[in-house]
């Protein structure tokens, strides 16, 4: 198990630093399918992986299930640590993104000041955003857990489909959420913290 989990992460590596490499090829590439029937569903897309939407969608998801609701809390500082890591990283790479460099251009609808102040490409917060809530969708919505992989990759491709976004800023926004997923679901089992707080509070 442990040898097939090295050889997996050793793939997303190399993987990793393929795609930086060729980051530019990418997005020109993908910029070249760009047509209005696209322009419309991925605009529905961006507008559904607004913070706020997910934030409420999966915080009534996990209400509706009396059972599943002592998760809520471990959710929401998942999503808090994919915030703060997402704006430090930013800050720390200050990566422009492909529209800001002439790669490609933008819809006049998607250009926003905030992307010229600090809201820089590396990592796409939007994926990690995504990606984060699927290893707690995994364990307790394991159903649910597929469509919301497809939704994640629609989001994450939707970024780079804009040029909002490089492919490897996507990728590893991904992974990064993803493993902060994992990390406090690890931290709840073992401390059972935010267990005990929906009980006292509620």
């Amino acid at each position: 198990m442990l040898k097939k989990r090295g050889i997996i992460w050793t793939a997303i590596i190399l993987a990793v630093f393929l795609i930086f490499y060729f980051d530019v090829q990418i997005v020109k590439g993908i910029s070249l399918i760009n047509n209005a029937v696209l322009n419309d569903f991925f605009l529905g897309i961006t507008f559904i992986s607004s913070e706020i939407i997910i934030f409420f969608f999966l915080t009534s998801l996990f209400l509706w299930h009396e059972h599943k609701r002592k998760w809520i809390l471990p959710l929401w500082i998942t999503l808090g640590t994919v915030v703060v890591i997402s704006f430090l990283l930013k800050v720390l790479v200050h990566r422009l993104r492909p529209f800001q460099i002439g790669i490609v251009s933008i819809l006049p609808s998607l250009e926003s000041t905030s992307y010229l102040i600090w809201n820089f490409s590396f990592p796409s917060f939007q994926s990690m955003l995504a990606f984060c809530a699927i290893p707690i969708l995994s364990k307790e919505f394991p159903k649910f857990k597929y469509i919301w992989i497809i939704l994640a990759s629609l989001i994450a491709f939707s970024r780079v489909y804009f040029g909002l976004h490089f492919m490897s800023d996507v990728l590893v926004g991904g992974i990064i959420g993803y493993l902060i997923g994992v990390g406090i679901i690890k931290i709840e089992n073992k401390t059972k913290f935010g267990e005990r707080i929906w009980k006292r509070v509620f």
